[in-house]
């Protein structure tokens, strides 16, 4: 019999299922929800619990990050690892990623439009951060670190034909589109239980007590009856939150070209009461039910509502037991995991007397006696026997530690070319933004000079019009003005004419005295036919 404890890790939720499998049948031997503070304390805790011990541990990624590429179908497995990476190095190159920051895996479906493609759904998760989680299971027997939306469709058998979607409200939402019994699609909104809890949590100051009220509260659809005051002061903290869920929801049946038959709700979210009415009722057409672990047969003594609530670490601990899709598993084989099988020592007193019973002993190293031992040759062989313990455990322990240091040395390099990496795009950004200034500053100074090109336009516009009215009560009556010329920005000329020098000598006086122009001379006078012309030239004030 195979066992597995799945721990679903949230930030202040540990929801775990210890989880056993003989040939077919599976069992829950224990389960429950702890809220901490502390994680290492409370993983310690719920494996003294569950008493898991040697028992292989499966977890969830906690911010894995999702892409969707597209290659030909005709391509050999050779080529088609190569064929992902490139694509997503192509990811990073545009995003300005480093492409060895990220632990990958990726799984292939068929493409349901181009049935010459298959569909890549490819998945990274940042490797220093997912270093830091399977260091806090440095003294347990981690096996797995899966990606929850590749495992939580474990939890149920779907039909050949059957098209759904899973939506676990989790912290996260997570909708798995799951088309011919195989994940087509997965879909991660921010939203989910934690916003829920948090709001909650503000009104209750206790995030224990705000799940509890999570579990208790009942939506009532539109046929349902009128809701007491106190059941509304949560609903309003509830129901925003699942109607944007419910709205994404909507979203992809509506792009989707394969027709959906039924959702099913998992996580959190799916304590709350009538969580399913609320779903059916507004998408159309859509069968909408909990998820309920398929192996759980439901009696009048079983809750079953108990085993919905840990739906997430039943999936990881199923996943670990070997169920599902295989290639999910973000943690790497060391060393130290294949060591209970390198060697077994049994000390005998007696021979194996068959061939047969010499090879069912496999692997193990026999020292087989016929003479009974004295003292010494005890002492001996017990000091031979620790010596050549202390020799393996030292090889162990010595290249257990060289990978450890050859691994932590690459992660150092990966650390310092990706803190390179964002320095030049820093500095990149500064120059950037220099160019910007420069440019902002060039347009400053045109816009300056077009502004004072304006102003001195409209100032000449208005000075010919003033110019005019002020000769108008200067002018003596027996002078002719001929005509009045602007040569250039603020230079004028006036041509004028009379019977009489005195008259024009009396109008450039005016014209000088009354400051109508500056800087004032004029031509000396011609007179012809008894007409006396003079031009005066001036500049504007």
């Amino acid at each position: 019999m195979s066992t597995c404890l799945g721990l679903y890790i949230e930030d202040n939720i540990i929801k775990y299922a210890k989880v056993s499998k003989e040939r077919e049948q599976i069992k829950v031997e224990s389960f429950g929800v702890k809220f901490y503070d502390n994680l290492e304390r409370t993983i310690k805790q719920i494996v003294e619990e569950t008493y898991s011990f040697r028992t292989p541990i499966s977890i969830n990624l906690s911010d894995e990050m999702y892409n969707y590429f597209q290659v030909f179908a005709l391509l050999n497995k050779k080529d088609l690892p190569k064929a992902i990476k490139t694509e997503f190095e192509a990811y990073c190159a545009d995003k300005n990623y480093n492409p060895n920051v990220f632990e990958t895996r990726y799984a292939i479906t068929p493409d349901t439009q181009e049935r010459e493609r298959l569909k890549v759904i490819h998945i990274s998760d940042n490797k220093i951060e997912l270093n830091k989680r399977i260091q806090k299971f440095n003294s347990y027997k981690l096996q797995s670190v899966t990606p929850i939306s590749m495992a939580i469709s474990n939890i149920a058998k779907f039909s050949e034909r059957e098209n759904c979607l899973i939506v676990n409200i989790e912290e996260h939402t997570i909708i798995t589109t799951i088309l011919n019994q195989n994940i087509y699609d997965i879909k991660r909104l921010e939203i989910g239980s934690q916003d829920i809890l948090d709001r909650i949590n503000l009104k209750e100051n206790s995030y224990q007590k705000a799940y509890e009220i999570c579990k208790e509260t009942t939506i009532y659809t539109s046929q349902g009856r009128d809701l007491l005051e106190n059941e509304t002061s949560y609903l309003e903290d509830i129901m925003p939150i699942l109607y944007d869920i419910l709205g994404q929801v909507r979203k992809i049946l509506n792009e989707s070209l394969e027709k959906i038959e039924k959702i099913y709700i998992t996580g959190t979210g799916a304590l709350i009461n009538n969580i399913d009415l609320y779903f059916e009722e507004y998408l159309e057409n859509v069968k909408c039910e909990i998820l309920k672990p398929d192996f759980i047969k439901i009696s009048p003594e079983i809750n079953i509502k108990d085993y919905v609530e840990v739906n997430s670490a039943i999936s990881l601990a199923l996943n670990g037991l070997g169920e599902g899709i295989t290639g999910m598993n973000f943690k790497k084989a060391t060393l130290s995991d294949k060591l209970p099988e390198f060697l077994k020592i049994e000390v005998g007193g007696k021979k194996a007397k068959t061939q047969e019973e010499k090879n069912s002993k496999g692997n193990l190293l026999t020292l087989d006696f016929n003479v009974p031992l004295d003292k010494v040759e005890i002492g001996l062989l017990r000091t031979i026997l620790g010596l050549f313990i202390l020799f393996i455990i030292y090889g162990v322990f010595t290249g257990l530690i060289g990978k450890q240091i050859k691994e932590k040395n690459t992660k150092v390099q990966e650390s310092i070319q990706n803190t390179n990496l964002q320095m030049a795009l820093v500095d990149r950004d500064i120059q950037n933004v220099q160019i910007r200034t420069n440019e902002y500053e060039t347009k400053i100074k045109r816009l300056e000079e077009i502004n004072k090109s304006i102003e001195e336009n409209n100032r000449l516009k208005k000075a010919i019009p003033i110019l005019l009215n002020k000769l108008m009560y200067v002018m003596p009556s027996e002078v002719q003005l001929i005509s009045i010329q602007n040569t250039t920005s603020t230079h004028v000329v006036i041509q004028a004419q009379s019977k009489w020098y005195a008259q024009l000598g009396y109008l450039k006086t005016s014209i000088q005295l009354n400051e109508i122009l500056t800087n004032v001379f004029a031509t000396s006078a011609q007179k012809e036919n008894n007409i006396i012309s003079m031009r005066i030239e001036g500049d504007l004030p």
